[in-house]
């Protein structure tokens, strides 16, 4: 979710920079024009003026070295997999906004066929190529850099979708009526999407996804989107708590300090680290409120409807 405070930081001194922001976080697996918001990686645009290439760097340094982009665990993403229904023995899967690829890795122990995972961020998938030799699966992960808007393959060419964090780039129901000849007929989706879980949310929560996020939805509109793009719904879940936390939020929170510390005269990384200071506090007062949701749908034999 930090790429929208690295928008907050930097964009209001550059409207160039909030349509390059928006997208900046794309490849890392977060997202556009439905507002900035949440799990994080750069640009889809070329990054052009010494502005930019300073708000860039300055959401590259928050970010860096963190064990995720955004909420999220293993154990989430081998349930999510356990719902999709009817996969070929040796699945071909695609993760889309990958980043540094843990739910990547998680897939490939999981499934006995191919994953292939695209981000437009090169040293994510470069980070990704080296978790994955260390976790002994390299040989069944191909990595494409790649603009989620123009993926190059081949219509059903998989057999699974996934995308944590990520469809919102695109827009969550225009990813995935896009994405949805990519997948053999009878293939499935699996997308997290951040949703309210509750409605009328405290004032400060509402203004903040005014700003970060003003399309977000509920789950129910949620899932009738994917109905819409051409999707059976199969199954749905809240991520925990500790999804939040412990390797996203938590590691997060213990860098602030230091960043504070070595940037002391940088205003513009300081309206950072207290932009993120405020996005944590607010999850920890008001976390029943809003959450990730893991959607899982399978192709219908029925095209989209149309918008």
């Amino acid at each position: 979710m930090i790429h929208r405070t690295w928008v907050r930081a930097g964009a209001r001194r550059n409207q160039q920079l909030v349509e390059s922001a928006f997208l900046l976080a794309a490849a890392l697996g977060i997202k556009e024009q439905h507002g900035a918001r949440r799990r994080n990686r750069p640009s889809e645009r070329k990054v052009t003026t010494d502005t930019q290439q300073r708000g860039f760097e300055v959401f590259l340094e928050v970010q860096r070295g963190l064990p995720r982009q955004g909420p999220g665990t293993d154990a989430a993403t081998a349930h999510a997999l356990s719902c999709c229904v009817g996969l070929p023995r040796h699945p071909e899967a695609l993760d889309v906004g990958c980043g540094p690829g843990r739910q990547t890795v998680t897939l490939a122990k999981n499934i006995t066929g191919r994953v292939t995972a695209v981000d437009l961020h090169q040293p994510y998938l470069d980070e990704l190529a080296v978790l994955a030799a260390h976790e002994g699966v390299r040989d069944r992960i191909e990595v494409v850099c790649a603009d989620m808007k123009a993926l190059p393959f081949a219509a059903e060419s998989f057999d699974l979708l996934w995308s944590e964090g990520a469809a919102y780039i695109m827009g969550f129901g225009q990813a995935l009526t896009a994405w949805r000849p990519l997948l053999r007929p009878g293939g499935c989706v699996a997308v997290s999407e951040v949703v309210w879980l509750r409605p009328e949310p405290p004032p400060a929560l509402s203004e903040f996804f005014a700003e970060e996020y003003p399309t977000m939805t509920d789950a129910p509109t949620t899932r009738r989107r994917i109905a819409e793009a051409g999707y059976q719904n199969l199954a749905q879940f809240t991520l925990p708590e500790g999804a939040w936390w412990e390797q996203y939020y938590a590691p997060l929170e213990r860098k602030l300090p230091s960043l504070r510390a070595r940037y002391a005269g940088d205003n513009e990384v300081l309206r950072v680290v207290e932009a993120t200071e405020r996005e944590i506090d607010l999850r920890r007062r008001f976390g029943d409120w809003y959450g990730y949701v893991f959607f899982i749908a399978q192709r219908s034999a029925e095209a989209p409807q149309a918008a």
